[in-house]
């Protein structure tokens, strides 16, 4: 047998960036969707509340304070916590509006008296 060299086309580069650039678009696109666009959207939607407080409303910040406005100026609010205690919070702090009058009450204690 002899031993004779093949000559083989070496046009192998397109198929290979084919190959490596449609699964890379695919997964981006993929991240895009599930990933980036929802943030952006809850993000949107958190700025949109943020712009839309207004004297009266409850709020609940990121720290877990529950009170209602009773000052808004243009980067801070002043949060009533309790009778006659004021705060003055960021409005990017707020994390909840719970609307108008719609603050957390306590929890009733359900203790039978023996009669």
């Amino acid at each position: 047998m002899s031993g004779f060299a093949y000559a083989q086309a070496g046009g192998g580069g397109l198929e290979a960036l084919n190959s490596l650039l449609i699964p890379t678009i695919l997964i981006i696109g993929i991240m895009y969707f599930l990933m980036i666009r929802p943030q952006q959207k809850r993000m949107k939607e958190h700025r949109a509340m943020i712009e839309a407080l207004r004297r009266g409303d409850t709020v609940v910040t990121s720290g877990g304070i529950i009170g209602k406005v009773t000052k808004a100026d243009e980067a801070e609010l002043q949060v009533e916590v309790a009778d006659g205690v004021r705060i003055k919070v960021l409005r990017t702090s707020i994390s909840e509006v719970r609307g108008k009058g719609d603050a957390a009450t306590p929890a009733k204690s359900e203790s039978k008296t023996a009669e």
